[in-house]
């Protein structure tokens, strides 16, 4: 929709995993390196290869599977979430290894396999098994796979197996029962997120690809929050890029500013993040609101709690009162006798 209007062929941002597009960073090289050092070597065991979500894994994959060597034949298995049988038969059909049963058990998969193996090994050929979203292998999954690659002559294993999945698979291999599984990965390798001068690069790249010339419409500013927002993720930068695109487009705009950035990833990623597009000032101003308004409730919370405190405490107790004297117990004195009174005179 908004190719013609900026001078495109084709959209640039799609999300498929077009190798055509893929930006070769140096992480994406190093990658690369490891999997074709996988097909290549036919020393056996295991090659692992883990990013985040959206950091290029699959892209990278299929830019592998169009540089495999000729002596080296690949499996493909793309979704891992099968029975051990399944996942035999699954491995048979992509070296198209014929089998005869219609519903074999695990044995009646392995022995054809392994003649396979030692007839392609005897004619000089490698063979590679490339598992993808690995992360959801179950460990009786992990275990039948690491039994594969006891498959093996006097000199060598005869079968390459390369997982590749979220950071989650690394977890799952320092578990205790997958110890032997892990020792033998050969090559690992985590594929991370694009620094800021790389996300501007790898829009540079894709926009060439699809027929862009001159300056890249976005200014340093939007570049900037494309790189933040996005995490330096090339998903998630093909997404926000290419809903940018839509926006200037909209308002009939030729170049893309923050602010159109800013709405782009309002609404391809649902995550308002708020804070960070307020501007200082307002920023501040909300935060010393806050810290008051949690002073305030601080303040009424410690009110209210001696209140609790001195209405539960228990009453002081009175001494009772000693009762007075009454009207009838007061008596009127005697007055005492006079110590020097005359006694009255005899009668004569």
């Amino acid at each position: 929709m908004y190719a013609q209007h900026f001078g495109l062929k084709q959209d640039p941002f799609s999300i498929a995993p077009d190798p055509h597009y893929l930006y070769m960073s140096e992480r994406h090289r190093e990658a690369l390196a490891h999997l074709l050092y996988g097909a290549d070597a036919g020393g056996g065991g295991f090659v692992l290869l883990t990013g985040e979500i959206g950091a290029g894994k699959t892209t990278v994959c299929r830019c592998f599977l169009e540089q495999v060597p000729a002596h080296c034949k690949v499996a493909y298995i793309f979704n891992p979430k099968l029975s051990v049988v399944e996942l035999l038969q699954s491995v048979c059909q992509e070296f198209q290894i014929p089998i005869a049963q219609a519903a074999p058990s695990v044995k009646e998969c392995i022995d054809p396999l392994n003649a396979y193996l030692l007839a392609s090994h005897a004619a000089g050929h490698n063979n590679v098994l490339i598992i993808d979203e690995a992360q959801n292998l179950s460990a009786e999954l992990l275990e039948q796979l690491r039994l594969l690659t006891n498959l093996e002559t006097n000199e060598r294993k005869l079968l390459q197996i390369v997982l590749i999945g979220q950071p989650e698979l690394q977890a799952m291999l320092r578990r205790p029962e997958l110890e032997q599984l892990a020792q033998r990965v050969v090559a690992r390798f985590h594929l991370g997120a694009l620094n800021a001068s790389e996300t501007t690069q790898y829009i540079a790249h894709r926009m060439a690809i699809a027929g862009h010339n001159g300056v890249l419409p976005w200014s340093q500013a939007a570049l900037r929050r494309v790189h933040s927002m996005s995490r330096g993720v090339p998903r998630r930068i093909n997404l926000l890029c290419g809903r940018s695109l839509l926006g200037a487009y909209a308002q009939g705009q030729r170049s893309v500013g923050k602010a159109v950035v800013e709405q782009a990833a309002r609404e391809v990623f649902d995550e308002p993040g708020l804070a960070r597009r307020m501007p200082p000032a307002l920023r501040w101003l909300a935060l010393a609101l806050g810290a008051l308004a949690l002073l305030a409730l601080l303040a009424v919370l410690w009110q209210q709690g001696l209140a609790r405190r001195a209405s539960s405490a228990p009453p002081v107790p009175v001494a009772p009162a000693t009762p007075g004297p009454t009207a009838k117990s007061i008596a009127k004195p005697t007055p005492p006798a006079a110590a020097n009174a005359v006694p009255p005179a005899p009668p004569h």
